[in-house]
């Protein structure tokens, strides 16, 4: 009988449920995930929210420096489009100074070309005016001694007095210019 009890009271531990927890287990399962909880909790959580925070804070400034320093480019691009919109309005000034500088030295030019060649077709009329003073006054005296010798020889006395040989130089060389005149008319 006392095998039967034994086996009874094996049996009856064995009869148990698979379901049914063993408490002991449970217990020490219990402080085990309270130590671990405990762990994690004082130590790699504030681990992790330190390196979040950190990380963060870094992202966070990444973004502002990156504003600030789009800021900065669309700053500069501004006053590069203003530089260059100074530029050519400068150069639109210098090209019309130069414009007109051209203009006005041109006109000066052309006054100084129309003055010297006034000047020059002054001075070739005065030349030629005394040319043909000199060319008359040269034919004068060249057909007053022809006419006078011709004379001397149609009329058959000499006419050698140069007084007489003037008026009658004169007075030929008169006729004739009132005749070219009257015809030239």
């Amino acid at each position: 009988m006392h095998q039967l009890i034994v086996l009874a009271a094996a049996e009856g531990a064995e009869a148990q449920s698979p379901l049914a927890p063993n408490w002991w287990e449970v217990l020490v399962t219990a402080i085990g995930f309270a130590i671990l909880l405990f762990i994690v909790v004082k130590f790699i959580v504030p681990a992790f929210e330190k390196t979040y925070a950190e990380r963060a804070e870094a992202i966070e400034g990444g973004i502002a420096k990156a504003e600030k320093a789009q800021a900065e480019a669309s700053a500069a691009l501004e006053e590069y489009k203003q530089q260059l919109t100074d530029a050519r309005t400068e150069a639109n000034r210098i090209r019309e100074e130069a414009r007109a500088e051209g203009a006005q030295i041109l006109a000066e030019l052309k006054e100084k070309a129309a003055v010297e060649a006034a000047r020059i077709t002054e001075q070739a009329q005065a030349q030629i005016e005394a040319e043909r003073q000199q060319a008359v006054a040269s034919l004068r005296s060249e057909v007053g001694t022809l006419a006078t010798t011709l004379a001397g020889r149609i009329v058959g006395e000499s006419l050698d007095d140069d007084a007489r040989a003037s008026r009658v130089v004169d007075r030929f060389l008169d006729e004739l210019e009132s005749q070219n005149a009257g015809a030239a008319k």
